[in-house]
């Protein structure tokens, strides 16, 4: 018997894609949705929720999955990080996957990244850099987001380590600060770049999407595997086995 999918943003550039990628893994949309739809009525039908929406829709969302005991698959991006807290702890009531990229190739990334900001030196200075289409509304990417809570992480520094872009008479840069630069324009998917440079040597860790596909088919591996996992929230590091 085939998933079948509550398509949450089922209309926007992923909702799309994830539809147009369905009958290759023998998914069925049970519905799509999107703002201004009733999704109450195919959620007990469904076997898993995947949303691809607007921050603000997330805490509805979330509520419909606990109490319909449904688990969920979640791509937005954009939460503002008390908000976000608030929801990780309503997810961790059902299982969910919540990932800001579900593409295998950034995934592996993310590894490579941990790796690197853990074995080199604080005398590498770590800066971030994405790129996405004009019509994308937050900043930093979920990506790019999820990198830098990387590089924070084996640095043992805290968010006040950060600097979005640079301007003006900054003084000579730190050690003990990571840099991140989003760029918009055009139609680019998502390019990001980890840049580790020292004197003498500079590493650069670099993912170019150029198919959407590449995201929807992920949600989709991720929807298939968390049908059936414990309540907890998850991400596309335990979906592929990375951890």
């Amino acid at each position: 018997m085939s998933l079948s999918i509550l398509l949450n943003g089922a209309q926007g550039r992923m909702g799309l894609a994830i539809a147009a990628a369905a009958p290759e893994f023998g998914v069925a949309i049970r519905a799509g949705v999107d703002v201004g739809d009733d999704p109450e009525p195919a959620a007990a039908g469904c076997d898993v929720i995947v949303d691809f929406s607007s921050p603000s829709g997330t805490r509805a969302l979330l509520d419909l999955a606990v109490r319909h005991g449904k688990p969920i698959v979640i791509g937005t991006t954009g939460h503002p990080a008390a908000e976000k807290a608030l929801l990780l702890a309503t997810a961790a009531r059902i299982p969910c996957v919540w990932a800001g990229n579900f593409s295998v190739g950034v995934n592996l990334l993310f590894a490579l990244t941990r790796r690197a900001a853990r074995l080199l030196g604080p005398e590498y200075d770590a800066e971030v850099v994405e790129m996405h289409h004009r019509f994308k509304k937050d900043a930093p990417s979920g990506t790019a987001a999820r990198l830098l809570e990387i590089i924070l992480e084996e640095r043992h520094l805290g968010e006040v380590a950060l600097r979005h872009g640079r301007q003006g008479l900054t003084g000579a840069r730190t050690n003990s600060e990571v840099g991140i630069h989003a760029l918009r324009g055009g139609d680019v998917i998502g390019d990001h770049t980890v840049i580790f440079a020292a004197l003498g040597e500079r590493i650069e860790l670099a993912h170019k999407a150029s198919d959407r596909g590449i995201f929807a088919r992920g949600a989709l591996r991720a929807a298939a595997w968390v049908v059936g996992q414990k309540p907890g929230v998850y991400d596309m590091q335990d979906v592929l086995g990375l951890k």
